[in-house]
């Protein structure tokens, strides 16, 4: 992850969202965030979860959140060994981030759709 104190940012308004588009960006962790709003879920929960994606995928994005503070990892000691991922107090701070891009992507999301097949047939 690039260091946003040391860096120079050329416009120091948008470094912000450069920032925060740093720590949940990616094509998982916006999803995997998603899932965890309604609590905590087993790592095979998500993958059922995320179809289309793969195991070793979303244990890169879950150790990224994971090591930003943003989701927590519990193991629980029995057999079989049980390991369960939520939010963090701090990673519930971007609920209302990531509720706000599930009511954009529902109200847009098909207009979008629409103006990249036309783009296709371009």
């Amino acid at each position: 992850m690039k260091d946003f104190k040391t860096e120079k940012c050329p416009d120091t308004t948008a470094c912000p969202v450069a920032f925060t588009v740093d720590v949940i960006g990616g094509k998982w962790k916006g999803i995997i965030l998603y899932n965890l709003i309604s609590g905590p879920k087993r790592f095979n929960e998500l993958g059922r979860l995320m179809p289309y994606t793969t195991k070793r995928m979303i244990t890169l994005q879950l150790r990224e959140l994971e090591q930003d503070g943003i989701v927590h990892r519990e193991i629980y000691r029995e057999i079989p060994p049980k390991v369960e991922y939520s939010l963090t107090p701090f990673g519930e701070t971007l609920k209302p981030i990531i509720n706000l891009m599930r009511d954009w992507g529902d109200m847009y999301g098909n207009a979008v759709l629409m103006k990249r097949k036309i783009s296709e047939h371009m």
